[in-house]
């Protein structure tokens, strides 16, 4: 990062990633933070917002929190008056510097959706930085669907080109996500396990045991498969099935995962499994249509089971399992690589190898597999090589997936900013399901209580594409 830059938080996802960092001593002496939001606060009360979210349990941590507080300052913007608090903005980041010298500035925009190209046209007009880098960093969602992904893309285009837009996919700046290409193409016994020849069949599926808890009414908008199925399922499906690329540089590792995701057909409703959830049997949890600002008649789908597969020589055959739904029985995501069955007759009831990737929680490796029963026969019984981070490394210092993010944008590395190809690439693979989901009302999601593991025949679903628990 350069010496002379400045952060402007448009909303406030990005402070507690940013106060991290700083504690981490990753920020330059000479960076500045900005908060600009239409909250009215001053800058008193902007420091307590700030506090309130800060570990200050020792006085090492209250001595970091203090001098990171005097890197910040805060502007409210008035929603009325045009450009003039982009103007006021551009005044307060050209006072941190003396002169014509260089400045980055970096602007982070935690703003709906529906607001995003209007406040970049205006950064770009009154903030935009002449002689230092410039860069806006935007949170999913990239659109609604292919069309208006593009139509989105188009309209920030003419003023900010595809190298100045870091998108953030949160799950990229996680640790095991990171892990899975050290995995891949830093063990050779993967790599050569790793196709249609041996792999019988990948689950990618993250669940969530809580369900949309007073977010209905903006989830009813969205869905499940919008809301993870579309980015953070199809970021892990990519790193799972790409080629290796040149180089782990930005361009040729983003290229890799576009070009595999090209290779995805569309998926079909003939291949999917939608579920909503209804209220526990204990009437403890609600039901989704129990939020007030669900519609009565909602056909929203809380779950999701949908079959991908790949195009290739490599992955001919192999069925990808993406599965994510709400008020499940338990929160967890991972990916699970089982291969294919022995052949030899000698050896009874033996199980399917797995490679378990933990994502979340309690980031973990293992691989499961047949050994023999210890005694006097030849029996066999499954064995498990468990890599669990906080047994194996003491005390494992593993940075939260925003740090690793806003780092690497700071840097300007833009190897986990998602491209517009993958975008472009992961909305063809969803958008005629969802429409099809949407559009079909003879299509009702099958119901599914609070806390269960999803629908009825949801483990009949999965058996047939030769997934084996």
């Amino acid at each position: 990062m350069g010496e002379n830059s400045v952060i402007v938080l448009l909303g406030a996802s990005g402070n507690l990633a940013a106060k991290k960092l700083h504690r981490r001593g990753l920020l330059s002496d000479k960076l500045k933070i900005i908060g600009f939001d239409p909250t009215h606060m001053s800058h008193d009360d902007f420091v307590k917002h700030m506090k309130s979210s800060v570990d200050q349990s020792s006085p090492e941590l209250e001595d970091h929190f203090k001098a990171f507080s005097e890197r910040c300052s805060y502007i409210t913007i008035d929603q009325d008056a045009g450009d003039d608090s982009f103007v006021e903005l551009k005044k307060r980041m050209e006072s941190f510097i003396d002169g014509d010298e260089a400045q980055n500035r970096h602007f982070y925009m935690a703003l709906p959706p529906n607001i995003y190209v209007a406040v970049s046209e205006q950064l770009r007009r009154n903030c935009y930085s002449e002689k230092g880098d410039s860069q806006i960093i935007i949170e999913k969602p990239f659109g609604h669907d292919l069309e208006s992904s593009v139509e989105l893309h188009k309209k920030l285009e003419p003023n900010w080109k595809e190298s100045k837009i870091f998108r953030i996919d949160h799950y990229l700046g996680k640790e095991m996500v990171k892990n899975i290409m050290a995995l891949r193409f830093g063990n050779p016994m993967f790599g050569a396990l790793w196709d249609c020849n041996h792999i019988d069949n990948i689950q990618i599926s993250m669940t969530e045991d809580l369900g949309t808890e007073g977010r209905g009414g903006y989830f009813d908008d969205v869905g499940i498969i919008r809301d993870v199925m579309q980015n953070h399922l199809m970021q892990l499906m990519a790193l799972t099935t790409m080629e290796r690329p040149g180089s782990f540089s930005a361009e040729d590792l983003r290229q890799e995962k576009a070009r595999v995701l090209r290779l995805v057909p569309p998926l079909e409703t003939k291949h999917t499994l939608v579920g909503q959830f209804v209220k526990s049997p204990d009437g403890k949890h609600p039901g989704y249509k129990n939020d007030d600002d669900v519609p009565e008649d909602s056909r929203c789908a809380t779950f999701c089971t949908s079959v991908a597969y790949v195009r290739n020589a490599r992955w001919e055959g192999v069925p990808f399992i993406l599965k994510s739904g709400k008020a499940l029985s338990e929160s967890k995501t991972e990916i699970r690589i089982q291969l294919k069955d022995t052949t030899d007759a000698m050896l009874k009831d033996t199980r399917h190898n797995q490679l378990i990737i933990r994502i979340q929680p309690n980031e973990a490796v293992r691989l499961k597999m047949n050994a023999k029963m210890p005694g006097l026969e030849l029996r066999t019984v499954e064995t498990e090589l468990d890599l669990t981070y906080k047994q194996t490394v003491e005390d494992p210092d593993i940075p939260e997936a925003y740090e690793a993010l806003l780092l690497d944008a700071f840097k300007g590395d833009y190897s986990e900013s998602v491209s517009e190809q993958e975008l472009e690439a992961s909305w063809k693979i969803f958008t005629p399901l969802l429409h099809e989901l949407e559009g079909n009302k003879d299509i009702v999601p099958a119901p599914y209580a609070y806390g269960s593991e999803g629908p009825d025949g949801l483990e009949e679903f999965v058996a047939s594409y030769q997934y084996q628990k």
